[in-house]
Order: structure tokens, then C-alpha cells, then sequence
């Protein structure tokens, strides 16, 4: 069997580094799915408007190895921990094939704008199928390891004169993102001075038991 994208996503997420672990954890950051010549039928979208959220089955394109692991280092476990592959939502899978759960915000021809996304920008789409709230939320599905980490974050200290950098609309995405820690869990150093693509801006940052500090914004744009 061939699979084909059928859409691109463009979104703010420059580079990996950066984008939030799991889709909803930055509900501001907003992408638009531009849909394909060949699937840019109105029929395509018809009855879409009446649901809140779809799931984007997606490739992982900046992940494709020759060889596979059976078992992964998750970034939260600190990265020395190793789990089974089909235990993670690693991108580093036998078949590089993500799944998200984004949010609408509106639909247009042949574009649909969601938000809550962590998917890189220029990421193929395979699919598009509703979220069913009646068949895919169990309130009370067991988490395993990810369930001591879905109340996690960080403080974010971004000084006026550095958000001000930023454009209004971008913001509240952008500190969503760094709430989330972008960083590794094995690294402890406070010192260390990270960076971070985001809409075009390097975004410079610490991180401490205090939380994450901003310390530059550089602008490409």
C-alpha cells in the first residue's frame, strides 16, 4: 500500500526543538492545514464544521531512519530509560507516522486553521478524521509513565522589553511552549543558555528550579 499526503501543515515551529511534546499542551500555537489540488473538493470538508477537534494522522519527515529500534530513551524518563517503541509516541518508529489531536478554529476552501498543535511546519498530512468524544476519551484510561508528567510546568519570566519583540498574537503560544520545557530531562544545568526557533525568532532562555527565564530575542525576519 502507498501513502500520499494529502495536506501541509504550516505552523510556527521552525526547527524540533521547540514544539510542544503532545498536541494540546500549547493551546494558542495555530497552524493551517492547506489541503492538496487533488483533495481541495468542498465535498471533502462537507459536515466537518459541526465537530470541535480532528485528529491529523501525519508523517514524522524529519525522522526517517534506515533501521529501527525496539526500544526508545523518552526525554521525560531523562533519557537513559529505555522503553518498548510501541510503549512512546517516539517519532523514531518503524513507520514514521504520527497522531494528533488538534482543535478547529475555522474552515475555509480548502484550508482548515487548528490550534493546539506540536506538528513542525511543512509536516505531510495523510489524514484528517473528527474527534468523537463518545468513542475517544476514556476519562479514566491508565497513562502509564506519562500520567506523572500531565500536570507539568514551568514558571515562565519573559521581561516586557523581550516579549515586546514578539508579536501579540504569537505570544501566549510562545510562552506556552516554554512552559512545557523544551529542554532534555537529563539536562540540569542552570547556567546553560538554550535556543529555540519560533515564528521566525531565535528565543534564548535558562532554566532553573525557579522556572524558565528569556534572556534574548533575536529576529531572521
Amino acid at each position: 500500500m502507498e501513502i500520499t499526503p494529502i495536506a501541509v501543515i504550516h505552523t510556527d515551529f521552525d526547527e524540533k526543538f521547540g514544539i510542544p511534546r503532545q498536541s494540546g499542551r500549547a493551546p494558542s500555537a495555530v497552524g493551517r492545514i492547506d489541503l492538496l489540488p487533488k483533495y481541495r473538493d468542498p465535498d471533502a470538508l462537507r459536515g466537518l464544521e459541526g465537530f470541535s477537534h480532528l485528529w491529523l494522522i501525519f508523517d514524522f519527515s524529519k525522522s526517517h531512519r534506515s533501521q529501527w529500534s525496539p526500544t526508545v530513551r523518552p526525554p521525560r524518563l531523562g533519557g537513559n530509560k529505555r522503553i518498548g517503541v510501541f510503549a512512546s509516541r517516539s517519532p523514531f518508529r518503524p513507520n514514521p507516522i504520527g497522531l494528533s489531536c488538534v482543535k478547529i478554529e475555522s474552515i475555509g476552501e480548502g484550508v482548515i486553521v487548528v490550534s493546539g498543535c506540536d506538528l513542525l511546519d511543512g509536516t505531510p498530512i495523510f489524514d484528517i478524521k473528527p474527534y468523537l468524544p463518545s468513542a475517544d476519551c476514556y476519562p479514566d484510561a491508565a497513562g502509564g509513565y506519562a500520567d506523572s508528567f500531565t500536570d507539568y510546568r514551568l514558571a515562565v519570566d519573559f521581561p516586557p522589553e523581550l516579549l515586546s519583540l514578539i508579536p501579540e498574537d504569537k505570544r501566549e503560544a510562545l510562552c506556552e511552549c516554554l512552559a512545557d520545557d523544551p529542554r532534555p530531562s537529563y539536562q540540569h544545568d542552570p547556567e546553560r543558555v538554550y535556543s529555540m526557533r519560533f515564528a521566525g525568532y531565535d528565543i534564548h532562555f535558562t532554566v532553573s528550579d525557579d522556572g524558565v527565564r528569556v534572556t534574548g530575542v533575536d529576529s531572521s525576519l
